[in-house]
């Protein structure tokens, strides 16, 4: 499947001479794929960075307090662990943004958004209003708007 996908997808030739699809609906398999993993292990760092850092407390931050606060980032699996998948979540985007137009692979970015606000409220008990959520209707209204273009 994904051969034929890479062999009969619609595709812009870039002044670098590389094809490249035009739109989010023209978008390779793998392409998926590599956004989906960057995507989930973006959202995962990001859960485990909050928790370990809600496991620290509230941090006062002055010339004085900034190695102690360093020492209990280093000493936390939580940040340390959601560094780490965050760090590789990153390298997936890279190397998304090596195959697709930013204008066509930015957009993903607010998934996280929505993905994150989904996961603070019910996952981590975070106190949701009315507005936030009007907020993250927007966003997703956005995504369907650009997917659709």
């Amino acid at each position: 499947m994904q051969h034929i996908d890479e062999v009969t997808a619609p595709v812009r030739v870039s002044a670098s001479g590389k094809a490249t699809p035009r739109r989010i609906r023209e978008l390779l398999m793998s392409t998926w794929m590599l956004i989906l993993i960057a995507t989930v292990m973006g959202i995962v760092g990001q859960t485990m960075l909050k928790h370990g850092m809600n496991q620290m407390g509230p941090l006062g931050l002055s010339a004085e307090t900034v190695p102690g606060i360093i020492w209990q980032i280093v000493r936390s699996p939580y940040v340390i662990g959601g560094l780490l998948i965050y760090g590789f979540g990153t390298f997936f985007w890279l190397v998304t943004l090596s195959r697709i137009d930013l204008s066509v692979a930015y957009p993903f970015v607010s998934l996280n958004h929505v993905l994150l606000f989904l996961i603070g409220w019910l996952i981590l008990r975070e106190s949701v209003n009315p507005l936030r959520a009007a907020g993250v209707a927007v966003i997703c209204i956005g995504m369907i708007l650009v997917a659709r273009s």
